[in-house]
């Protein structure tokens, strides 16, 4: 529920009056005694999908387009007539459950901050989202995405667009890009700062092996599904009035982390390595905007001057088709890279496979594990190294089987994981001594068969 006030411009009084009492809205009008080309203020309570078609019906009755209005929350409202009125707009789906435009903005407005809030919360969050990731913690991770006030920049740019609104449309194109510039600088350079103070003594392979690092550097379709939601869900907090507190959160999930683990790349001197991570966060930015952009000009938000429609219609439909194209054309390196953890799959239980079928010529032999090593070049994956560990009775000699594994290995149809040179592998012989307790021994005894007497 909305409590709406109006200030009446002189000589519309009665027009606007004359509207609100065909409308059956109940109102309160006090006199307007300043100097001012004001001659009243009209204050009157409608239902959330009322507001939009309300004004503008004001406006048609001579109210200006510039007249000061104020939109504010209402808990309750006692009235049969306000009753009736929730019921007619319930029923109708020309707005549904959407707040008015005027409100959307506002709404997008509040959620961007100013520069150096924003900055200081970006710079924040990124080294938080720094030191999570470092740490292989995913509770220190998500706390950098619920500091993150990434959430108001994208929805400010989606309602720029779709209402005309070219100020809030370029305030949210530029805390965007400034905001995923300085995320990266600020990661990058706090990893660094890490490396350089010994803090973090790793190689570059050790960092890139940590599982939260590991998991952005080569993303797949999933992560495409993941940013498209919270676009979606953004835009509709957004335009429903729901909290966008969670959201915020689901949308720094899609975004934070990777850009992380650009500036953790850079400060290793490994940018090839997380290139992976770079593409991620660009479909990630795209894929929030797009879904965004889409939603809020599909429940029917448009430009109040109807004149401007057309040309808010033009540029938007462009901005959809841009962002689709560049979408589909990144998609196309998830796409490869999803097929590729399905090959590599693949590959894995085939050398399973082929290592369990060469066991079994010789006795005693045991699988115990199998690792296998993968050199990451986005979006390719090819096997650098199969690890196999066989376990054998005290004793027995161990045969050479690295080369014959090697052999059947590079035997496997596996095109897309083919290595430009062969695959390493690894045979690594462990003594299994295996003996029973004497409990055990004694319930054997017990249990065996005895001889038939006579």
């Amino acid at each position: 529920m909305r409590l709406v006030q109006v200030m009446v411009p002189a000589g519309k009084r009665q027009t606007i009056l004359r509207t609100l009492d065909d409308e059956g809205i109940d109102y309160v009008v006090t006199e307007e005694t300043s100097a001012r080309e004001y001659t009243a203020t009209v204050t009157f309570p409608l239902p959330q999908a009322a507001v939009e078609p309300v004004l503008e019906q004001l406006h048609d009755a001579g109210l200006d387009q510039d007249a000061y209005t104020v939109v504010l929350n209402a808990e309750t409202v006692i009235s049969r007539r306000f009753d009736e009125l929730v019921e007619r707009y319930e029923e109708s789906e020309e707005n549904g459950n959407r707040i008015a435009r005027e409100e959307l903005a506002a709404r997008a407005r509040s959620l961007s901050p100013e520069w150096r809030t924003f900055a200081v919360m970006t710079v924040v969050s990124a080294v938080v989202a720094t030191a999570g990731l470092l740490l292989d913690s995913p509770a220190v991770v998500v706390g950098s995405m619920v500091i993150a006030p990434l959430i108001g920049p994208a929805m400010a740019t989606s309602t720029g667009s779709v209402v005309d609104d070219r100020e809030l449309l370029l305030r949210g194109v530029k805390l965007q890009v400034a905001g995923g510039v300085l995320a990266v600088v600020a990661a990058g350079g706090f990893a660094a700062l890490l490396r350089t103070a010994h803090i973090v003594p790793l190689e570059a392979t050790d960092v890139f092996a940590i599982g939260e690092i590991r998991e952005r550097l080569v993303p797949d379709v999933l992560s495409l599904a993941i940013a498209l939601g919270a676009g979606v869900a953004g835009a509709l907090s957004l335009s429903t009035g729901v909290s966008t507190a969670l959201v915020g959160v689901m949308i720094a999930a899609a975004l934070v982390p990777p850009t992380a683990v650009v500036g953790i790349g850079l400060a290793w001197g490994s940018p090839r390595t997380v290139s992976g991570a770079f593409v991620l966060v660009l479909v990630n930015f795209l894929s929030v905007n797009f879904a965004a952009l889409a939603v809020l000009w599909v429940m029917g938000y448009r430009p109040k001057s109807w004149f401007r429609r057309e040309e808010a219609r033009t540029a938007t439909l462009k901005r959809i088709a841009t962002l689709g194209v560049v979408l589909l054309v990144l998609s196309t390196l998830l796409a490869g890279v999803t097929y590729g953890t399905y090959r590599t799959a693949a590959f894995e239980e085939d050398v399973h496979a082929t290592v369990d079928d060469a066991l079994t010529d010789y006795d005693g032999l045991e699988r115990l594990s199998i690792t296998v090593i993968y050199e990451q070049q986005f979006p390719f994956t090819r096997p650098e190294r199969v690890t196999v560990v066989v376990g054998h009775p005290p004793g027995q000699e161990t045969p050479p089987l690295a080369g014959a594994l090697a052999d059947r290995i590079d035997a496997l149809s596996h095109p897309t994981l083919r290595a430009e040179s062969d695959v390493t592998v690894e045979v690594q012989y462990v003594v299994v001594d295996v003996a029973t307790t004497e409990r055990e021994r004694t319930s054997q005894r017990l249990s065996a068969p005895r001889a038939p007497t006579a």
